[in-house]
């Protein structure tokens, strides 16, 4: 079953797309707010479609231990709103949605959730671990979130931008956007020319159908999280990690070429929850996108205990 589209109302008006996917088992009072990373909406992050498979669904996993799965996508992603600089020429603009802007769509659907449900819990992937991150630095001040899960985290990296530009196909003057092309995107995924990728292809499809899609082989990518990732390989971390007092579990693949093992500690060890308040993980050959990987009900399953272990604390 996909999840059903709902819409928030951030504070200046522009609509945000809220995907949600009941708990399984009827009403419940908890819910999980995923956010995606810089370049994939929720829809194709977390529940691509892939026709009779949805084991590639991690708020279909999130609604089966329980607890109602919603997923953001930040404006300029999915379905949300547009800023106007993407329909202009991408040098026309600095990037238009850093950091500060995705946490404003994250208070929206925060408080969106609020009023449904008595537990929040806040999960951001890769580039939504700034965001989430940035949220609770900064609007934490009454939240009604209960913890948050940083998976694939960037925080204090120990590449270089130009590597990841370079990786990207990008170039590194942080125009307001780029385009994401079909076959480039197989050739650096390093899918197989013999036949069809069904997961491969579930998630092309879910960025193409959305807002971002410029045609059937082309979409269209914000740099703001680029410009963020060249500000943390500055040396200048996009949020002050200790100011995150709330549970705090990171999470990482032990093949992730992108959140390193160093970075990923050391977030976990600048994280302001008390020591007895937080918990590292890693999976074992699992990579940035342990989600769509061998390893994708091992990153759920751990994810849904480290809820458990939260929500029992609470009582």
């Amino acid at each position: 079953m996909q999840p059903t589209p709902t819409t928030v109302t951030a504070a200046d008006g522009t609509d945000l797309r809220l995907w949600e996917q009941p708990a399984e088992g009827g009403d419940t009072e908890t819910a999980v707010l995923h956010v995606h990373g810089s370049i994939t909406n929720s829809r194709a992050l977390f529940a691509p479609p892939v026709e009779g498979d949805d084991s590639y669904s991690w708020l279909a996993a999130t609604a089966r231990a329980g607890r109602t799965a919603l997923a953001l996508d930040i404006r300029g992603y999915g379905d949300s709103d547009r800023p106007p600089e993407l329909d202009e020429p991408p040098e026309a603009n600095d990037p238009p949605v850093r950091a500060p802007t995705a946490a404003r769509d994250i208070a929206a659907a925060v408080e969106a959730a609020r009023e449904r449900f008595e537990t929040v819990h806040l999960l951001g992937v890769s580039w939504g671990t700034m965001t989430c991150g940035y949220y609770l630095a900064h609007h934490a001040e009454g939240s009604p979130v209960a913890s948050l899960t940083q998976v694939a985290p960037v925080h204090r990296p120990t590449w270089t931008f130009e590597e990841v530009t370079t990786a990207l196909g990008v170039d590194a003057s942080l125009d307001a956007y780029y385009h994401q092309h079909y076959e480039g995107v197989r050739e650096r995924q390093g899918v197989s020319d013999d036949g069809e990728d069904p997961l491969f292809e579930a998630v092309w499809r879910a960025q193409v159908e959305s807002n971002q899609g410029v045609d059937d082989d082309t979409y269209v990518a914000q740099s703001g999280s680029l410009a963020d990732t060249a500000m943390a390989c500055d040396g200048e971390t996009v949020y002050d990690a200790d100011a995150v007092a709330v549970p705090a579990l990171v999470v990482r693949g032990s093949d992730d070429a992108i959140s390193v093992r160093e970075d990923a500690l050391g977030l976990y060890d600048e994280l302001g929850a008390r020591a007895d308040r937080k918990e590292y993980a890693e999976l074992a050959g699992a990579d940035h996108y342990a989600m769509h990987g061998a390893r994708r009900q091992a990153l759920y399953e751990t994810v849904a205990a480290y809820h458990d272990r939260v929500e029992r604390d609470r009582t």
